[in-house]
């Protein structure tokens, strides 16, 4: 019989195409022709979409219906197609037939390989009409086309934080539940993102990758050097809609809107005392510990605050204040 033979008598005259059976090639036929809708006899009655195959037509009724008749027998999840169960059930066997012929990753997905090579070859072929991106997948575009719109479909059922990418909620939902899932091996410090853990990983490797080209300083975080280069520009960016005081750092605009306020959030666990600022707590707590952290070279005198020890310090250069007071040790 025909199908038995390895002849394949039935070819095709646009691309070469050959096979067994002439119903085959009947089909294949289509694929050229299909422009036409007399080429595409199987329509669906509820939304007009037609096919060249009956098959497809029953596997596209199915978007309507829901049916789902392929199912996963290892954990129940079904499907339309069978295709996906096929694509599905390689998560539970680990296979992943597909491979790149570069560097030998493999994949579940032969659209997942098609992606990938992309990093190989550079193409980009989803870009934006609004400003001419381009990237390498579909669902980066749409991620993308987000800043453009401000779409944020992504909220938090808790607080109504929205967001535009999903990623981020999930690290959102973080400062819900407490759990911080990215961990120092050195030292065990423990963070909610993967990039606070790269930066905390930097005060053990002492990696300081940013620098400033005025006066070498130089940190390991960007954000940090973009706050220092205001010493420089003399940029004062945040300012007080009240007295119109400008600064260069938004933490001290935040800590002088609680002149305003009154808000004085850094509390005393021993007696009480409250304060707008933490680090005026921190020499607060030294009048119960009687810690003196701030000590003379030259004559040892040691004391709780660094403004103290600078007013000492004139006793030994005889430098004086332009408004004189008199220092009690």
């Amino acid at each position: 019989m025909q199908v038995h033979s390895e002849k394949r008598p039935h070819s095709c005259e646009v691309c070469g195409y050959s096979c067994s059976v002439k119903y085959s090639l009947v089909r294949h036929m289509r694929t050229h022709t299909g422009e036409s809708k007399r080429e595409k006899p199987h329509s669906c009655e509820v939304c007009g979409y037609s096919f060249s195959r009956k098959s497809d037509l029953v596997t596209h009724m199915r978007t309507h219906t829901g049916e789902k008749p392929h199912s996963c027998e290892v954990c129940g999840y079904s499907f339309s197609r069978k295709s996906d169960l096929v694509t599905h059930m390689r998560t539970h066997t680990g296979e992943k037939p597909y491979s790149c012929e570069v560097c030998g990753y493999s994949f579940s997905r032969k659209s997942h390989l098609v992606t990938h090579m992309r990093t190989h070859t550079g193409e980009k072929p989803h870009s934006c009409e609004v400003c001419g991106y381009s990237c390498s997948q579909k669902y980066s575009l749409v991620k993308h086309m987000r800043t453009h719109t401000g779409e944020k479909p992504h909220s938090c059922e808790m607080c109504g934080y929205s967001c535009s990418v999903k990623s981020a909620l999930v690290t959102h939902m973080r400062t819900h539940t407490g759990e911080k899932p990215h961990s120092c091996e050195v030292c065990g410090y423990a963070c909610s993102r993967k990039s606070a853990l790269v930066t905390h990983m930097r005060t053990h490797t002492g990696g300081k990758t940013h620098s400033c080209e005025v006066c070498g300083y130089a940190c390991s975080i960007k954000s940090y050097l973009v706050v220092h280069m205001r010493t420089h520009t003399g940029e004062k960016p945040h300012s007080c809609e009240v007295c119109g005081y400008s600064c260069s750092q938004k933490s001290a605009l935040v800590t002088h809107m609680r002149t305003h306020t009154g808000e004085k959030p850094h509390s005393c666990e021993v007696c009480g005392y409250a304060c707008s600022r933490k680090s005026h707590l921190v020499t607060h707590i030294r009048t119960h510990t009687g810690e003196k952290p701030h000590s003379c070279e030259v004559c040892g005198y040691a004391c709780s605050q660094n403004s103290h020890l600078v007013t000492h310090m004139r006793t030994h250069t005889g430098v004086q204040k332009k408004v004189h007071s008199k220092h009690t040790r």
